[in-house]
Formats: C-alpha cells, structure tokens, sequence
C-alpha cells in the first residue's frame, strides 16, 4: 500500500509545473549569488586624508593607504571639518588627519597624533576600516624607526619578537568555504521545510484527504508515504549544490561525500516532519506559510549560519540547544573544512535522530483522520 502512496506523491509533485523548476532553479541561484553576497570582507572604503604637513614622510604615508586594496582614496579635502561634511553626506566612510610638522616630530623622536574619524552606522565597516588603517599607520611607524641610524643600537639592545600566523582548517581565509556549506544547509531547510509544510493542507483545501481519510491506510503509513519523496529531493538538490560548488568556486569537501549524505538523511526527516507537524495543524496554505516563516526565520538567525553562536547572549544560546539547524551546519563544516569522520560526527548524528523521532511522532500523532 505504501508503494502506492509513494507513487501518487511523486505524480503530485510531478504534476505541478511549478515545484520541479524552483527545486532546480532555487539552489543554482542561491549557491550563485549569496557567496558573493555574504561576503563579510571588507572593501573598497571610501578615505578622505586631510594632509596638513605637506612632507615626503605624509606624502609616503597617503601613498603606502592608497596602495591598500582595502581603502578607495576618494577625495583630499583641505580641512577636517569638511571631510566629517563628506561622513555626513555619504560620500566618505573614514577620515584621517595628517597633523603639522608630523615629519619634524618624528623624526626628533616625538609622538605624533592622527586623528583618524570613522562612520560607525555599520560598526563592522567602521571599526575593521579603522583597524586596517591603524595597522597601516603603525607598520609605516616601525619602517620610519628602522630607517633612522640611531634605531639600530636600540634594536640591538631591545631584541625584537617575530609572530608567525597558521589558519589551520581555512589557511587561505577564504570566507567561501565557511559559508557554502551553510548556505546548502539553509537550501535544504527551506526546501525540505516549505514543501511538506504545504503538502497536507494542500490536500485538505483541495478535498483529496477526505478520499484517504475514508481508506483504512495507518496514519504511520500515510505521514512516512509524504516523508519519502523529500529524501530524494533533499538529496537531488544536496548533489546539485555539490556540482555547483565545484564548477563555481573549486570548493570540494575535506572528508568523505558519504558523511554529507549520511548528516542529510537525518536533518531532512527533521525539518520534513517539522513541516508536517505545521501542515496538520494549519487550515489554510497561507496559515501553513506564514507560521512556517516565522520558524525559518527563527532557525536561520539562531543557528550560527550569519554570526557565530559563541557571540550571541548567553539567553540566546540556551535556545539554539533546540535548533536543530545549528548541529547540522556545524557538522557540514566540520565535514567540507575539517574532514571529520563519523566519530566526530556522533554527537550531532545523535541530536539530529532524536529531533527527527520527535517531530515524526508528532507529526503521525497530530494528524487526525477523522474531521
């Protein structure tokens, strides 16, 4: 009897002209646009320098910022005040502040003070654009000092400390590995998330429950016959991400593909039975989205997939113990930067079976077949 059901699900969605396109569609747009979208690097900022001591020294100084590929020379006003015009107006992110006689105070051994004025309406921009600056600032310092003779008897004198940097996992840094991942993990809560939320009260608004209901099919039997079809389309859409995340960005997983699919078969009996849950409980397929937003929305923001769980409120991370996206996009990278193997992925395999036997059984127990 199941065999039937399963088949008359896959003709369901076959038949809609809609859902096949956007199941293929939906992930070659978002694997091709929000990698660059979400980039969190920053670039391009738009610098206005006030130079008011006219030297060799603040003329090497404007020229080693200009050569950045973090700061966008946009304009050099000729007082203060009016670069901090130019922050009001938009049209200049930082302003810095060459004082008088910076050459004569540095090179008799005297402090120097930049002021340097930031737009901090985007915090992140003004604050890493200020440090990249002062890390400039600082280096063209250290090279001034190096360069005057009296410097070489004081380096002898006060021995100096090199740090040498390893990124392990990422050495490159390269902000698309760490969010590819999670951005195949939010396609699949999306998909494997909206489309069994719409699939049983599409059934109901349009009568064909009535006919199952009145069949002596097992409600276990009826909810696994609507789970199946999302495992194949959980995975259709986990293979394209993959081919797409090759061919696009040359990013292949550290460990085995069989540790992704084995992560996929559970989370996506998550977040199906979770949609269930919300179609049996929903009379309208505008309730079933609606209140399936509001939890996507609520899930995505809470799961580490923009910022990291460890810097959210304590409060916060009390409640992403009960996300279920958070261990699986913590496993994806742990898998695609990692390579970690089963054993390190038991703790999240464990979480995720027992969130899918949870929401399943509820799911079979809220569906009703008598109305």
């Amino acid at each position: 009897m199941i065999k039937f059901l399963i088949e008359k699900e896959f003709k369901q969605l076959l038949r809609n002209s809609f859902l096949p396109k956007l199941i293929l569609i939906f992930p070659c747009m978002i694997m091709l646009l929000m990698p660059w979208a979400l980039n969190m690097e920053i670039k391009n900022i738009r610098l206005n320098i006030v130079d008011n001591d006219h030297s060799a020294v603040s003329q090497r100084l404007v020229n080693k910022i200009a050569a950045s590929t973090y700061f966008h020379l946009t304009e050099v006003p000729a007082s203060y005040e009016e670069g901090l015009r130019n922050i009001e107006l938009g049209t200049a992110d930082i302003v810095m502040e060459i004082p008088r006689h910076l050459e004569r105070d540095w090179m008799n051994g005297r402090d120097a003070h930049i002021l340097v004025a930031a737009n901090s309406v985007n915090g992140t921009k003004g604050g890493l654009g200020s440090s990249y600056l002062t890390a400039i600032i600082n280096g063209y310092a250290s090279e001034l000092r190096s360069e005057r003779p009296e410097a070489v008897s004081v380096s002898e004198i006060i021995p100096s400390i090199r740090i040498d940097t390893q990124g392990l996992f990422n050495p490159n840094l390269n902000y698309k590995l760490y969010m590819i991942p999670a951005l195949m993990a939010m396609l699949l809560t999306l998909i494997c998330g909206f489309l069994p939320a719409l699939n049983v009260v599409s059934e109901k608004e349009v009568g064909t429950i009535e006919q199952i209901n009145v069949t002596p099919v097992p409600k276990f039997t009826f909810i696994l016959a609507k789970l199946l079809p999302y495992w194949i389309v959980g995975f259709i859409v986990l293979t394209l991400c993959f081919v797409l995340a090759w061919l696009l960005y040359g990013i292949v997983p550290v460990g085995h593909f069989s540790m992704i699919y084995l992560l996929v078969i559970f989370f996506v009996l998550v977040m199906s039975g979770f949609g269930l849950v919300i179609s049996n409980y929903s009379a309208t397929m505008q309730q079933s989205m609606f209140v399936m937003f509001f939890f996507m929305l609520i899930l995505m923001l809470m799961s580490g997939l923009f910022t990291p769980v460890s810097s959210m409120p304590e409060w916060t991370q009390a409640i992403t113990v009960f996300n279920p996206l958070k261990y699986f996009i913590e496993a994806m990278r742990m898998v695609y930067l990692k390579g970690s193997g089963l054993v390190d992925l038991l703790p999240e395999i464990g979480i995720l079976s027992l969130f899918a036997v949870f929401f399943n059984s509820w799911a079979v127990i809220s569906y009703r077949k008598s109305r």
